[in-house]
């Protein structure tokens, strides 16, 4: 993978680091390894300041400007970590969600000579009309629309020239800088840096293949081909490569657009419940769903009818987690502290839960909340960000796919509310709630369970004693090594070691002294050559246990310095 190649351009990443500088981020350079390649001036000396941006900037917009600064790459790495609550303080969550993927076009002409490359035909052979004015541009492609040969109405997607190259050079820059300050970012709480970067370029990866997005349109095609209320638009794949994308033009207003609306006699209050209708499904009762549900990618059509376009963010749910995540919005509903708890432990896939008691009064008070506020007061955003605390303080490691959905219905929210302000989404959200509750206890869901049960415990079983003897023959050969670490010793031993340094030195000091002594009690009443009357050898032993004196003295100091540090 790309990722193992080793960083060519140094001045590249000492530009990143530059600007992390800039935004008064000194602390990360100088605590890691990113110092080691700095320019040489700054290593002996505090960095310079932009005192603007050091002051008037909170921290968490520091941050947001500085992926702004560095490009499109950057802000998608922004944009995700939005949707991570668990690595992602909340102040900073919200300053993240600002950032826009949005770049200038580029120019026509050098999007109709991708197009014809990787369509290997002439834009005239393919399309009747080719619109010069793209309709939408992005950091990885813009949008034109096209009319086929055949009649269609399209809109072709095609990727900027050289996007792949810039992004995974961008991708090797980013995982360097981590792997540079690794230490840094464990200390302060992200516990597996490279992991999330490693996640977070899968992801790119994906974007960066139109054959992925196409494929997310044909299968939602045939998922929710008998929701009547629901509209795909036809893929082309003749005219669909990784990185154009040739999809149906769908003709209807973004669902937002209530003027519009009620001129073709369709009401905004119907249109608030279908669009949530249409999510609930795909949520909870598919669990393959629409990620990106914001005004623009929600299309209502004439016959009142609702389009879904941009399947580049697609989520996907297990069984288990559909139950579990049903699970938290029932308890909500029945004020059940605990039962939440239990739900969100079973969604998450690690945590740092060491008191039960407390994670459960935390959900108490967010659980009161709710029951006490009215319904604008208190919506899924206010439970999503509340929620996003409780992760963040419990490092609560819940998939992604979680807080998408989460964030999928806080926007969906906002919108249902701007068609009915009376709209209520937690009341939506219960009955297909307690309809997976039942579907979970039912016999036929029991009964999948305990088959999976049994099967495990047949597999353990059976491999167990294959196991136990292939640990006694490692044992047997030696080969089994058991490592442990003590936390927290290090300090400790350096000052055994420190004691142990000063006894020898005392003791070796004490026998040199000893030895001067009796040398000089030898040759008492005798005539000796040397230095007022003292022998040669208790001069020596003299001299050497005052040079080790002075050794043992020096050293002493210093410690006692470094300690007041």
């Amino acid at each position: 993978m790309f990722f193992d190649k080793t960083i060519s351009n140094i001045g590249r990443i000492r530009k990143l680091v530059e600007v992390v500088v800039k935004y008064g981020f000194e602390d990360i350079v100088v605590n890691s390894g990113l110092r080691n390649i700095i320019n040489t001036k700054h290593k002996n000396k505090e960095f310079d300041l932009d005192e603007g941006h050091q002051f008037v900037q909170t921290r968490w917009e520091r941050i947001r400007l500085i992926m702004e600064e560095l490009g499109p790459t950057y802000i998608k790495l922004g944009q995700m970590l939005s949707n991570r609550p668990d690595l992602v303080p909340a102040p900073l969550i919200v300053e993240l969600e600002k950032l826009l993927d949005k770049v200038p076009p580029f120019a026509t002409d050098i999007a109709k000579e991708s197009i014809e490359q990787e369509l290997e035909k002439s834009i005239d052979e393919v399309f009747i009309y080719f619109d010069e004015k793209p309709i939408g541009s992005a950091s990885i492609g813009q949008v034109h629309r096209a009319r086929l040969r055949t009649g269609e109405d399209v809109v072709v997607k095609v990727q900027r020239p050289n996007a792949k190259k810039q992004v995974y050079a961008d991708l090797i820059l980013i995982r360097e800088f981590v792997r540079l300050a690794e230490n840094y970012f464990i200390k302060a709480g992200i516990i597996n840096p490279l992991e999330i970067v490693d996640a977070f370029a899968k992801s790119l990866q994906n974007e960066l293949d139109y054959f992925t997005e196409s494929r997310n349109l044909d299968q939602f095609k045939t998922l929710y081909h008998d929701l009547k209320i629901l509209y795909i638009p036809k893929t082309f794949r003749e005219f669909t490569t990784n990185k154009v994308l040739t999809i149906e033009f769908i003709s209807g207003c973004k669902i937002n657009d209530i003027p519009t609306l009620k001129s073709w006699g369709i009401w905004p209050e119907d249109i608030a419940k279908k669009g949530l209708e249409i999510y609930l499904k795909q949520i909870f009762e598919v669990g393959i769903f629409h990620a990106d549900p914001h005004p623009g990618n929600i299309l209502v059509k004439p016959n009142g009818s609702i389009a879904l376009i941009d399947f580049g963010m697609v989520g996907k749910l297990m069984q288990s987690q559909k139950f579990a995540f049903a699970g938290v919005f029932i308890s909500l509903a029945k004020k059940d502290a605990k039962s939440m708890a239990i739900n969100l432990r079973r969604l998450a896939i690690d945590h740092e839960i060491d008191d039960m008691r407390a994670f459960e009064y935390d959900l108490n008070d967010l659980i009161q909340d709710y029951s006490i506020l009215s319904d604008e007061d208190f919506g899924v955003g206010d439970f999503t960000a509340r929620l996003q605390k409780l992760a963040y303080k419990y490092k609560l490691q819940i998939p992604g796919a979680i807080f998408l959905i989460l964030r999928s219905l806080a926007i969906l929210e906002g919108t249902s509310r701007t068609l009915d302000p009376k709209f209520d989404v937690l009341e939506q959200i219960k009955p297909y709630g307690l309809k997976l509750t039942a579907e979970q206890y039912s016999f036929k869901n029991m009964s999948s369970e305990v088959g999976h049960a049994m099967e495990q415990a047949f597999t353990l079983f059976y491999n167990l004693p294959l196991e136990v003897r292939d640990i006694v023959k490692q044992v047997r050969k030696g080969k089994i090594v058991l490592n442990t670490n003590q936390v927290g010793f290090e300090k400790h031993q350096r000052q055994i070691d420190f004691v142990t340094n000063r006894i020898v030195y005392g003791l070796v000091i004490s026998a040199l002294i000893i030895s001067a002594g009796l040398s000089y009690a030898l040759t008492v009443g005798k005539a000796v050559a040397g230095i007022f009357g003292l022998p040669a050898f208790s001069i020596f032993c003299l001299v050497a246990a005052a040079v080790l004196g002075v050794v043992l003295f020096v050293n002493d100091v210093r410690s006692n310095r470094n300690r007041g540090h």
